[in-house]
């Protein structure tokens, strides 16, 4: 569905090979996603509760851990060239289990988008304290949503010029502020706040990207190959997270503190500020667009009809914006924390059901060969839904170990058994909707 306002970026369609981007123009994507300010925030938090190197162990297996996951559900989406949520309607949840992981995805992210334009806001009115904060967090919402509604084109663009002045505003930040100590020191250096266990600071690493990792088809989809979806995921986490959260990490033993505004604000003033608003722009452009198809996919499940991507995007960034400027939002962080828990286990689920039980992996393979849609997908997986229930509440009150992925692993591992034993079936159909697709520009990159 074209439309002047912006490309619908094959919102609930297969993206096409014409319209697919080099590996290096999605990695940038990925990188700018992990490199954000909440990077900085873990980093320091990390730094905080941990020596050097402890932190430097907790990040390398969190981060093993996110590529694994990512890399998996990252070729789902690449060789069906389908968004997060509707590959859901044959990656083991039917068409009412993806409608509720649109939904539950569009709420989520479109929270953050909101909390994170107001975290910008706060930047921009010390920079430029003339408008309130108000004022900017709706300005930053609203300029975010113009570039998201243009789609995944547009997003590259911003991509090439918010990452590298992120890069930038960092080493002069970090270089600033540890020219006046010892690196030798800092990497020896007791943390200053209560201490984190190996085991702690590995969640948090897992835990605070596996939403991202969730969404992963969202961004591979545009991909060409397997070999292109591992080297960005192994390119961008990798740097994402030993880069940024590192450097976190040293800046809270010479700052002696786990605070992130005043990190970053302390060191170089306005140039600080700087790194907070292009560290927030490149995630939350992201949390925009997957918010965007989540909610497609619900509409379009629930009411059988296909609506124009940057038509929601627009509206929902309207909103988030208002809300934003409103601070509404900030009293809702515990109940999106507890949203988040549910997301671990779609991803164990999807993965087994695509590798493992394949009920409808036949399907995928056979409409693709045509460059279709399946003509209809199971209204219902009821075996699924007490899975993806159980899970959640595994990752939920279980607290040994690593929660979200205890809620990955037991997703994975129940649907793969309930799949040997024959329980996994769908029950009812429900037709496609068809989409008028709308051409996205192809890539030169």
């Amino acid at each position: 569905m074209a439309s002047s306002l912006g490309t619908d970026d094959y919102a609930i369609a297969r993206v096409p090979a014409p319209a697919r981007y080099s590996w290096f123009s999605v990695a940038v994507q990925r990188f700018g996603q992990i490199s954000a300010l909440s990077q900085f925030l873990l980093g320091a938090t990390l730094g905080f509760g941990m020596t050097f190197w402890n932190a430097f162990w907790a990040i390398t297996l969190g981060a093993v851990i996110l590529e694994l996951v990512a890399i998996a559900l990252g070729i789902i989406g690449m060789r069906e060239g389908l968004s997060t949520s509707t590959l859901a309607r044959w990656c083991g949840f039917g068409q009412a289990g993806s409608a509720v992981i649109g939904l539950a995805i569009g709420i989520s992210l479109i929270g953050w988008f909101g909390i994170q334009s107001a975290v910008s806001a706060e930047g921009l009115h010390q920079l430029m304290p003339a408008l309130p904060a108000w004022l900017w967090a709706l300005l930053f919402g609203l300029a975010v949503t113009a570039i998201v509604v243009k789609g995944f084109h547009s997003m590259a663009w911003t991509a090439y010029l918010t990452v590298p002045a992120f890069v930038v505003l960092v080493a002069w930040s970090v270089g600033t502020e540890l020219s006046r100590h010892s690196l030798g020191e800092l990497a020896s250096a007791a943390p200053a706040g209560p201490s984190l266990t190996l085991l702690q600071g590995t969640t948090l690493v897992a835990g605070g990207f596996i939403v991202g990792a969730v969404i992963t088809p969202d961004m591979t989809r545009f991909n060409r190959s397997v070999g292109d979806v591992v080297k960005q995921t192994v390119l961008g986490i990798t740097l994402g997270e030993y880069v940024i959260g590192l450097v976190g990490v040293l800046l809270a033993h010479a700052i002696r503190s786990d605070d992130i505004i005043l990190i970053v604000t302390s060191t170089v003033g306005w140039v600080g500020v700087l790194v907070i608003i292009v560290g927030t722009l490149k995630i939350n452009d992201w949390n925009l667009y997957s918010s965007g198809l989540g909610l497609v996919n619900f509409i379009g499940t629930v009411f059988g009809r296909h609506v124009n991507r940057a038509m929601v995007t627009l509206l929902i960034g309207v909103v988030g914006s208002v809300l934003a400027a409103a601070g509404i939002l900030s009293r809702f962080t515990d109940f999106l924390t507890l949203l988040g828990v549910t997301f671990p286990p779609i991803a164990g689920i999807m993965i087994a059901e695509y590798f493992v039980v394949r009920t409808w992996r036949r399907e995928l393979d056979d409409s693709r060969a045509g460059g279709g849609m399946p003509a209809q997908a199971p209204r219902w997986v009821p075996a699924t839904l007490v899975i993806w229930l159980a899970a959640s509440l595994v990752g939920h009150f279980v607290t040994w170990g690593l929660p979200s992925i205890n809620s990955l692993v037991v997703g994975f591992v129940l649907y793969a058994v309930a799949g040997r034993l024959g329980l996994i079936r769908g029950y009812g159909a429900a037709p496609t909707e068809t989409a008028e697709t709308a051409s996205a520009p192809s890539s030169s990159a």
